[in-house]
């Protein structure tokens, strides 16, 4: 059955549909012998697809992980800017897989890797609107200020979901918050409290629709049980 071929390829587990396009364009991908286009389609059991001069080997099994994102550390695989803590130096399961999503160098916590493109998708999608809760340190604080967060329903011209935000602790003008989002923009959050007049001084994500980062520390990581797993499955 013909399919997209970025598609294909992220099932197979080469790499996201975001980098299987970038290859198809960079002209690294060929069907039966003649270079790949943007919105092409093949069989994969009937035609021979090839990256690099490489034939698709059969896809892997699919494997689901969880990662406590440290600070510091850059959500790829590897950096083109030279930087040499990536989340990729971090996961050694055997077969390649490659994060969902993104987290910014500064912030931490919950972050999956899979070699699942279409469960990748799903969780990502913002037709799914899979939530993802932070626990969020801000400063300077006012009731004011939160009031306003949790009634934002644009961000720089964007419509958004106006976040669900509760106040965890305070301390003076540095107040703990936990903010809950659906759409997953670009530095989202950090935004959304820069447009209140407040700077983010830590943010930890700690759950992603029903995947929660438990007792995990900084740096470790584990693969999912059966029930997170068929979690990920039903959102495709």
């Amino acid at each position: 059955m013909k399919e997209r071929l970025q598609k294909i390829i992220s099932a197979y587990g080469v790499a996201s549909r975001r980098a299987a396009e970038k290859m198809i364009l960079d002209g690294r991908v060929s069907v039966d012998g003649e270079q790949a286009t943007l919105g092409m389609s093949a069989d994969p059991d009937a035609q021979t697809i090839e990256i690099d001069g490489l034939p698709l080997s059969a896809p892997p099994e699919h494997v689901y992980i969880m990662l406590y994102k440290p600070r510091g550390y850059v959500t790829t695989m590897s950096d083109e800017r030279g930087r040499s803590r990536t989340v990729g130096t971090l996961v050694d399961c055997g077969t390649r897989v490659y994060p969902v999503g993104r987290l910014d160098m500064a912030s931490e916590g919950l972050l999956i890797m899979t070699n699942d493109g279409e469960a990748a998708l799903a969780l990502t999608h913002p037709r799914k609107l899979v939530d993802k809760a932070y626990r969020v340190t801000v400063e300077p604080a006012s009731d004011e200020k939160i009031a306003a967060l949790a009634a934002m329903g644009e961000l720089d011209g964007e419509r958004i979901v106006p976040p669900g935000v509760d106040v965890l602790s305070r301390n003076g003008e540095r107040w703990r918050i936990e903010m809950v989002i659906h759409e997953g923009k670009n530095r989202q959050i950090r935004r959304m409290c820069e447009q209140q007049g407040m700077a983010v001084k830590r943010l930890k994500r700690v759950r992603i629709g029903e995947l929660k980062l438990g007792m995990l520390s900084p740096g470790e990581w584990r693969y999912l049980d059966r029930e997170e797993t068929d979690y990920i499955k039903s959102l495709r």
